[in-house]
């Protein structure tokens, strides 16, 4: 009985690592931080008295985004050349 319930408790906590990764790999998360990010500069810019504020605000927002972009191809080379997991000694 103790084993099933280690079982279960393995099988919740991988459920949750799971649905973590696909919330941080997720273009809704991308898109709502692109956004706050656009708000945020927008916002700050505007009480600076900047022109064109939030116009500006879509450089930084914009620049985000596409650095979210290159992020899966540099995982990959990381994980390859970089990422040595403890007790491997390749």
């Amino acid at each position: 009985m103790k084993s099933y319930k280690k079982i279960k408790s393995i099988e919740k906590r991988n459920a949750r690592v799971e649905a973590d990764k696909a919330w941080e790999t997720s273009w809704c998360r991308r898109m709502l931080i692109t956004l706050a990010t656009y708000v945020i500069i927008g916002g700050y810019l505007s009480l600076l008295g900047v022109a064109q504020a939030w116009l500006h605000a879509v450089v930084p927002a914009t620049g985000y985004l596409l650095s979210t972009l290159g992020l899966k191809a540099i995982k990959t080379l990381w994980l390859s050349y970089i990422y040595k997991p403890q007790g491997t000694t390749s």
